[in-house]
Formats: structure tokens, sequence, C-alpha cells
């Protein structure tokens, strides 16, 4: 399954942290080529996205299922396409280093199923690591700026 991790050192409490990714509506704007989502309940949302499969752009829908929420440590998710093949999971896993210093680690695993799974998952292959690194920077480079406004 192509699949991406990436990890950041914040200057930040790891409850700040916790805060943000605590609240879907606050990180799922970050997500690379997001659209829009819906929450549906505490544990359910659907969001979209413009997305790359190989030379052509499209439209990808994915149900995101909130499958652990650890506070103020971890953020577990599956992914399942709603109109494609897919299926994946994430997840946000934060780690006190000291009382004002988090480590922070993002991780997405996706994969495509049926007649078109080979192509799309050697394109995934490589999109996956640098969607995971694009996310996870966002979403650190936003916890950042709102410690800088909250100064």
């Amino acid at each position: 399954m192509p699949n991406g991790t990436h990890f950041v050192q914040l200057d930040l409490p790891i409850e700040k942290v916790w805060e943000f990714v605590s609240d879907i509506n606050r990180w799922a704007p970050l997500a690379p080529g997001y659209i829009d989502h819906k929450i549906i309940d505490d544990h359910q949302s659907t969001w979209h996205f413009k997305g790359d499969v190989g030379k052509v752009q499209k439209k990808i829908g994915l149900k995101v299922n909130i499958i652990e929420w650890v506070a103020p440590t971890s953020v577990r998710f599956k992914l399942e396409g709603i109109s494609e093949n897919l299926e994946g999971s994430g997840y946000f896993q934060a780690e006190k280093i000291t009382t004002e210093r988090t480590n922070v680690t993002g991780c997405l695993s996706i994969s495509a199923g049926g007649m078109m799974a080979p192509m799309i998952n050697s394109v995934l292959k490589s999109v996956v690591p640098k969607t995971t690194i694009e996310f996870t920077e966002s979403v650190a480079n936003r916890l950042m700026k709102e410690k800088a406004v909250s100064k």
C-alpha cells in the first residue's frame, strides 16, 4: 500500500497541538488539493479534493472515519473512496518532549483497487509520500502561525 510518514518538532506544548488536531474543521482545509469537507458526526466526515492521477486531474471524494481519539497524543482514521475504489488510513501522533516542545508525526496510506489498481497505485507510490509531507508541514505551519498571533 503506498504510504508516507513525516515528522516535525514544534516549539509548542502538546496541549496546543491537541487543541488543534482534535478539531477536524481546523486541519481538513490544510490537506493538499482541498475543496471542501462535511462533518457527519464526531467520528465521520466526507472530504473532497482535486487530485492528480498521472496527467489527469480528478475530483476525489473520501469518507474519513476517525477510529481513535486519544487526548493529547493521537488521532487515527480510516479512509474510503466515495466514488473511487480507494481505501487507506492515517494518523497524527504527538509526543511531549518538554513542556514547550512536541514531536508530531503524520502518516498516510492509501491504495486503489479494481482493474486500474496497478496503474493508479504506481502513481500513488510517489504522490502519497509528498502529500503526507505537505499535509504535515501545513498543519505544523498553521500551528506555529497561531502561536505567533497569540503572543
